[in-house]
């Protein structure tokens, strides 16, 4: 039987030409059978009944849950290529337990510093307004743009990502400060940002407020009813991190009411956003589809490095194994 590999949610159907698959052919002369779904499966029957034929599986980010309810209806699976060396919604032992080898590939964290950079200056300028105005005969100017040199920006995360967020806003101009739980001295230092005695003064000192956190048990729900009633009335909210750290119903709630001058937002709590989805109408949100990771170099490195797992491990040589 050929050796089948499904690539999930290859929504823009680049996956075939952004790697070269056939060079993950095995020695052997067994033929390589590569098959991409272009829409998401939502519900696990499904999933299932669409992987059951398939000895590996291509899948982007954390979208796709692999519980041990999932795994345990794959019996043909082999090998799990998840894009990024880390993934919180993979059952590891699960996996064991079934026999699947899970390994990972490399993820620039450029695409998502560029991404966040994309949404803070088409909210402070009101971009998505004043095309959607030019394009539609509307009004010459409606908006008066916020300024970047002189505000404060405020970082949540001060790690790779944040880091480089926080130079990009120091060569606009900006006083960039920084909070998490394990910020020191030292690093804020080391980046140039000041530390914020709080997340509380970090939150009611800013003008631009970036999340740049993991998610866990301390950063879920970070930010409730009570943070977000601490930004400032012109302040702006950016998250391309995880959905999970803000209260959505609260964002939403703060975005009605006008409570806050705008938020960015490229992550959600459900993936793909349902039609009837209160994010996809909210007032003042400039959102984007989960485009934080997705690049041309991005996707090139992640197929490129699942033709090379799957090379390695028909060949029985060392694969990036996660978990």
């Amino acid at each position: 039987m050929p050796f089948r590999c499904a690539v999930l949610d290859d929504f823009q159907n680049v996956a075939s030409t952004l790697a070269d698959w056939s060079a993950s052919a095995p020695a052997s002369g067994e033929e390589l059978k590569v098959v991409s779904f272009t829409e998401h499966f939502v519900d696990e029957d499904e999933l299932a009944a669409a992987l059951a034929d398939f000895d590996c599986v291509v899948t982007l980010r954390e979208r796709v849950p692999f519980p041990a309810s999932l795994l345990d209806r794959l019996p043909r699976l082999r090998l799990l290529i998840a894009s990024g060396m880390r993934n919180s919604v993979i059952d590891y032992a699960a996996a064991k337990a079934n026999g699947v080898t899970v390994c990972g590939t490399e993820s620039s964290s450029t695409p998502p510093v560029e991404l966040t950079w994309a949404l803070l200056l088409g909210l402070a300028r009101g971009l998505m307004r004043e095309s959607t105005a030019l394009r539609e005969g509307g009004p010459w100017q409606s908006t008066v743009g916020a300024d970047l040199h002189g505000r404060r920006l405020g970082l949540l995360g001060l790690g790779k990502i944040g880091a480089a967020v926080a130079r990009v806003g120091l060569a606009f101009g900006m006083e960039v400060s920084a909070w998490s739980q394990n910020l020191t001295a030292g690093r804020a230092a080391e980046v140039g940002v000041r530390p914020a005695a709080s997340k509380e003064e970090l939150l009611s000192e800013s003008d631009f407020v970036s999340i740049h956190l993991a998610l866990s048990d301390r950063t879920r729900g970070l930010l409730g009813p009570a943070e977000l009633a601490l930004l400032k009335p012109t302040a702006y909210l950016v998250n391309t991190s995880r959905a999970a750290i803000v209260d959505q119903d609260a964002l939403l709630t703060a975005l009605g009411e006008g409570r806050i001058a705008g938020a960015g937002v490229d992550v959600f709590d459900v993936e793909p956003l349902p039609a009837d989805h209160p994010m996809r109408t909210a007032p003042r949100l400039l959102a984007t589809p989960h485009l934080g990771y997705v690049s041309r170099a991005n996707y090139e490195r992640y197929y490129g490095q699942a033709v090379e797992g799957i090379r390695a491990y028909l060949a029985g040589a060392p694969v990036r194994v996660l978990g």
